[in-house]
């Protein structure tokens, strides 16, 4: 299916372009939304459209520039929010049909701070119920299915962002990641993004469920998708600002000093040993290949007790949702109840009482120190995103242990709060590979320097032409 050239183009792109008179904001949006009637209908990743104030908006910022007047770094650009992240006017539906009218009136922090930027919200995406599950179909708006192959996850819970980003949907979009969902995604449709470190981006709700458990607030963290490096760097900097709301926002600078000398870089194959798809390992062997030639020290070492720090994130995890699933699941459409039912029948999560929540939090603790120490000489940390390729949907019901041990370097970035960059690093067999780096707390800039270097290097994966 032809694409539009402008749906090929990045965030930062498509801006320099409006802000030069080259395209208007008011075309850059119609053939997105262009796009999105072509191929939504089959990929069901986009939700709702706003055709109506996009373009309103559009016209004013084309108008703000043939006037002269000063405009933001992202005037103009569209940009997709997924549906459990308010956006005055629309639903956030947390992918329940039971909130399908839960309009938000206020903006979430980071879409405020976009907005701000000049860029403008045209659309909405789909996620599983309660953004809870490693794959995407959400009883309030159907199943999203992979630009590369319908039968394949496109990965969860921002998937619909992921599929509407990978097909040139929209040029850049707002996600969140409790366990892997924003980088798992990003994997699955050959994407890029960046989970903050905890406290970089403000977070906040004027919508249910608000506020977040004592679980979620260490481990959820709000961020951008986009299908270029470049743009994740600018979202990232306009969204990592204060907002009273949020009292854990942290004031870290994003610039970071100069390195000295080349910086180490630790390669883990196979973490703790458990198995790795040979694809996705491949992937890592190009990914630390193309880092070497870049000038980074490449080494083999692999950060402490992956094992035992994954396995803190599901009992941390299950210790508050445990807690609140008898209420959830009758609200719940039958393949989330199948997700979990499937991973209580696995043991992948475990009943937890209050002392086995004080030992794991404890356990925590004393992980992140060593982690800490770890990244004192090796300060980038070159991993899998999940060790399966894009699995079979429903794999999720039928190999969830599987699929949950395959995600231990995902779900140990989110207990320990660290920042981790998704970057694709080719095809194979007509599936996306991707890799993360992995950081200490807010190494942002260090780890989108590395993805960098990789993207420059790495075959061009998205738009797919679906």
């Amino acid at each position: 299916m032809n694409i539009h050239p402008l749906c090929t183009r990045g965030a930062t792109e498509l801006a320099a372009l409006i802000r030069s008179r080259e395209v208007s904001a008011r075309e850059v949006v119609d053939a997105h939304l262009a796009r999105i009637a072509d191929v939504n209908p089959t990929l069901n990743a986009i939700t709702v459209t706003l055709a109506v104030t996009a373009r309103d908006a559009a016209t004013a910022v084309d108008r703000a520039i043939a006037a002269g007047q000063p405009v933001g770094p992202l005037a103009g650009v569209p940009f997709s929010v997924k549906e459990n992240i308010d956006l005055a006017g629309t639903a956030t539906t947390w992918g329940v049909a039971a909130f399908a009218e839960q309009v938000a009136d206020t903006d979430a922090p980071m879409v405020a701070r976009l907005r701000e930027a000049g860029a403008i919200p045209f659309a909405r995406t789909n996620l599983p119920d309660w953004a809870f599950r490693w794959d995407v179909e959400s009883s309030h708006a159907g199943r999203t299915l992979n630009p590369w192959n319908a039968s394949r996850t496109p990965g969860g819970t921002s998937g619909g962002e992921a599929a509407a980003l990978a097909s040139g949907m929209s040029p850049l979009g707002l996600g969140n990641d409790l366990g892997g969902s924003l980088r798992v995604p990003a994997q699955m449709c050959g994407i890029a993004t960046i989970r903050p470190s905890r406290g970089r981006v403000a977070n906040g709700a004027v919508t249910q469920p608000w506020p977040e458990p004592i679980a979620f607030q260490m481990t959820n963290c709000q961020g951008p998708m986009a299908r270029r490096v470049a743009d994740l760097r600018l979202a990232l900097q306009i969204i990592s600002a204060p907002d009273a709301r949020d009292p854990r926002w942290v004031p870290a600078p994003l610039q970071l000093p100069r390195a000295q000398a080349a910086l180490r870089v630790a390669v883990v194959r196979n973490p703790a040993g458990l198995g790795i798809d040979p694809q996705v390992r491949a992937g890592i062997e190009r990914a630390a290949d193309w880092l070497a030639k870049a000038g980074y020290d490449v080494v083999d070492a692999e950060p402490p007790a992956i094992e035992a720090v994954a396995q803190t994130w599901f009992d941390a995890i299950w210790a508050d949702v445990g807690a609140l699933w008898p209420g959830m699941a009758p609200l719940t459409g039958a393949g989330e109840c199948g997700f979990v039912n499937a991973c209580l029948e696995a043991g992948v999560f475990k009943p937890v009482d209050q002392a086995a929540q004080r030992k794991a939090w404890a356990e925590i603790y004393q992980h992140a120190s060593a982690w800490n120490r770890f990244f004192e000489q090796y300060p980038i940390v070159l991993s899998p995103v999940c060790c399966e390729r894009p699995w079979q949907i429903n794999a999720d019901h039928t190999r969830v242990a599987e699929i949950a041990t395959a995600m231990r370097m995902v779900v140990a970035v989110n207990i320990l709060g660290l920042p981790a960059c998704a970057v694709p690093v080719g095809c194979d067999e007509g599936l996306p590979q991707g890799v993360q780096l992995i950081g200490a707390r807010f190494t942002e800039e260090r780890l989108l320097d590395a993805a960098q270097a990789i993207e420059d290097r790495a075959p061009v994966l998205t738009p797919v032409r679906c």
